[in-house]
């Protein structure tokens, strides 16, 4: 019986999936078993930045066995047999990649907006909500 998630007479499966570069990254994605592997990978950009091109995916089990790499983009998906509960896992290839060096999980590589005590004592209330960035009082 199909989950709800699932679509009716679409042959769907849910994985998890990694990434090589976002510790933090693991969500739940559904895919068509006729989709093929470079349709999977697109889908696979849109939720992790890693572009098609630059992207290496591999086939986990449940029990963390790897099954395949996804090398052949012009296979249906349901050539290596995905199941229920099996991982995807995106390695990232492009040494100058949005996801290399923690630029998406670690906030401290981001420059901040720093205002001074003097600065942010002289606001007052409407001027405050005008401002629509994070602060921090120097």
């Amino acid at each position: 019986m199909a989950s709800r998630l699932q679509i009716q007479g679409d042959e769907s499966i849910l994985l998890r999936v990694t990434h090589s570069n976002i510790k933090s990254f693991s969500p739940d994605v559904r895919f068509s078993i006729q989709m093929t592997v470079e349709a999977v990978k697109e889908k696979l950009w849109k939720k992790c930045g890693t572009s098609v091109n630059s992207m290496c995916v591999e086939l986990y089990d449940d029990t963390g066995a790897r099954i395949a790499d996804l090398s052949d983009n012009t296979r249906p998906f349901g050539f290596y047999s995905p199941q229920d509960g099996y991982r995807l896992h995106v390695i990232d290839l492009d040494p100058s990649s949005v996801t290399s060096g923690g630029w998406l999980e670690d906030t401290s590589l981001v420059e901040k907006y720093t205002l001074s005590e003097e600065a942010y004592d002289k606001l007052d209330g409407k001027s405050w909500q005008n401002i629509s960035c994070m602060c921090i009082l120097s």
